[in-house]
């Protein structure tokens, strides 16, 4: 299982915010390269960026950052936020980034979701941001009434690399991750699954890992950012691939 470091990118700034409220951020770094490198360093497979600008906006917003991301790490990168055309998908793809993940547009753009995974499968990663199970769109700003498990019996036939769930209500507060929706996630999803939000401690993560095979990896933001967990340590300590 990875563990995995999440870079929120507004206005070119390394962010966090509490449940997903643009109004809720703490700044962490302005040098978006240096944090990159220093999860490289401690040992990441895998960094998570998303471009909070660009998921209100619907474009990309922090590219030139993103970029400089690519440049400073050789470790895989998946990007997410913004992601609504097949140009935007190719510019990241084709710039180097490993996986784009798609959220707003698997829900409201079905044809894109198509086409991306046909161009490019098993590089497209799936993004359900749930709110009380029900799917949040357009930078979290709108909650949809389509539930996150149907949503995903529905893209069961794509070529979809993996799914990152997100339980808005835990993200950025530091209490530890919905685990009984979690674990509904992994008993429908076709796909491999990466858990985010509210993940604290190692314990967090190892009962993430208890989920079984299909969990691909945890995301992990403010934990990390606050220090209150030591990504080097919970690799080392869990013994978890990277």
């Amino acid at each position: 299982m990875l563990v995995i470091p999440a870079i929120d990118l507004k206005d070119g700034r390394c962010v966090r915010l509490r449940q997903g409220d643009m109004a809720a951020e703490t700044v962490y770094s302005d040098d978006v390269t240096e944090v990159a490198s220093r999860w490289q360093q401690q040992g990441a497979g895998l960094i998570h960026v998303v471009d909070l600008n660009g998921a209100v906006d619907g474009e990309p917003k922090n590219l030139p950052h993103i970029e400089s991301v690519m440049k400073a790490v050789r470790v895989k990168v998946q990007v997410g936020g913004g992601i609504r055309t097949i140009d935007t998908v190719r510019r990241y793809l084709n710039a180097g980034v490993s996986r784009v993940v798609l959220g707003t547009a698997a829900l409201t753009n079905r044809a894109l979701l198509n086409q991306a995974c046909q161009e490019f499968p098993q590089r497209i990663v799936l993004g359900l941001d749930a709110r009380d199970g029900r799917i949040a769109v357009k930078g979290w700003t709108t909650v949809s009434d389509i539930k996150a498990i149907d949503l995903l019996k529905e893209l069961s036939g794509c070529a979809i690399a993996a799914v990152v769930y997100t339980d808005i209500a835990r993200d950025g507060m530091l209490n530890g991750p919905n685990i009984p929706a979690l674990k509904e996630i992994v008993e429908c999803s076709s796909f491999p699954v990466i858990a985010s939000g509210g993940i604290t401690r190692l314990e967090d993560l190892r009962t993430v890992r208890s989920l079984g095979p299909k969990i691909e990896g945890a995301i992990v933001g403010k934990a990390l950012y606050d220090g209150k967990l030591d990504l080097q340590a919970a690799i080392t300590t869990l013994g978890l691939t990277h």
